[in-house]
């Protein structure tokens, strides 16, 4: 049944008969469905605020709204997820990549929709160029007009998820230098507040994502928020198992009223022997990694110096004989 749907479109269309059907298809479910997504739920909060917000207040509303993220307010309810724990999700996800603004979900998701839209549209093109001057099938016409598609939807959420690596391996190489600093500062008669602040303007320069997580913390005990709260969002913030286990040192040793000062140093101690493991793990796959090489690189060249000869020699006897023969 496809194959005769496919000779008839072709037969009253053309060659790109299948293809411009596909096309007009997805335009027109488009069409259909754009109406209902562009059209935004009445707000009661929202108008009861304009209502009694002052005459100035319109004006630093529209100043507000020329930057990147406030341009795409318009499109939010259906740039953003709907459910309130896949929003949570991709907003946490995001804070991890070091995207910490609050319009940077609707971003993320509006990269997504240009970017597949884009390729889409350049997917589009290039099966048109070739089908001008070669002969394509349906498949491969569907097969390149739709993985550029593909690329460019999926493209944002494989940098998203370089940069979370990236920055989490970051924050575990850093973490114990500062650990060691904190150390020092609360040994030297510094409050733990003031040591956080000191080690994110120092750590500024060799490990700036983790100098990222200290301010943000400076800043939201600074703003009145209870520290032990600020400690654990920061440990859900960052994913990473050392700073998890860090900030609970911290609110044991303030909830059972110990000295923060000795609670540093055994972690800190456990966090340096922590940091030689890692290097003598890495140490002793190098080898393992290196066989494949070694293999590949090594083995051929011997056996040709040490089998070639001989082979040689058997070739040239059994050659000799041939022609010596009958």
């Amino acid at each position: 049944m496809f194959t005769t749907v496919n000779e008839a479109l072709k037969n009253a269309l053309g060659p790109l008969g299948p293809f411009i059907v596909v096309g007009l298809l997805g335009v027109l479910l488009i069409l259909i469905a754009l109406p209902t997504m562009l059209r935004k739920q009445r707000d009661r909060f929202s108008e009861l605020k304009e209502q009694t917000r002052p005459a100035g207040a319109t004006d630093k509303k529209l100043r507000r709204a020329t930057g990147r993220g406030e341009k795409l307010e318009r499109y939010a309810h259906f740039l953003e997820p709907q459910k309130a724990e896949e929003l949570s999700a991709v907003r946490l996800r995001l804070l991890r990549a070091g995207y910490p603004e609050k319009s940077s979900v609707r971003v993320f998701h509006a990269a997504k929709l240009v970017l597949g839209v884009g390729f889409l549209v350049l997917g589009v093109i290039y099966t048109l160029v070739q089908s001008a001057t070669t002969e394509m099938s349906t498949q491969s016409m569907i097969l390149y007009t739709l993985m550029p598609a593909a690329i460019g939807y999926y493209l944002p959420q494989y940098w998203v998820t370089k940069r979370v690596a990236k920055r989490q391996t970051e924050i575990i190489q850093g973490f114990p230098d500062a650990l060691d600093m904190m150390l020092v500062c609360v040994e030297a008669g510094q409050s733990l507040d003031q040591s956080i602040i000191r080690v994110g303007r120092e750590s500024r320069a060799g490990y700036p994502a983790l100098a990222d997580e200290f301010d943000m913390v400076a800043n939201e005990v600074k703003a009145g928020k209870e520290r032990v709260q600020v400690l654990k969002d920061m440990a859900e913030r960052v994913g990473v198992p050392d700073v998890a286990s860090f900030v609970t040192t911290l609110v044991q040793s303030a909830t059972f009223g110990t000295s923060v000062a000795e609670a540093l140093r055994v972690y800190s101690a456990d966090m340096r022997d922590k940091r030689v493991m890692r290097a003598e793990e890495k140490a002793n796959i190098l080898p393992t990694k290196l066989t494949l090489g070694t293999m590949l690189f090594t083995v051929p060249p011997l056996m040709i110096i040490l089998i070639g000869p001989s082979v040689y020699g058997i070739a040239q006897m059994l050659g000799g004989g041939a022609v010596g023969g009958p």
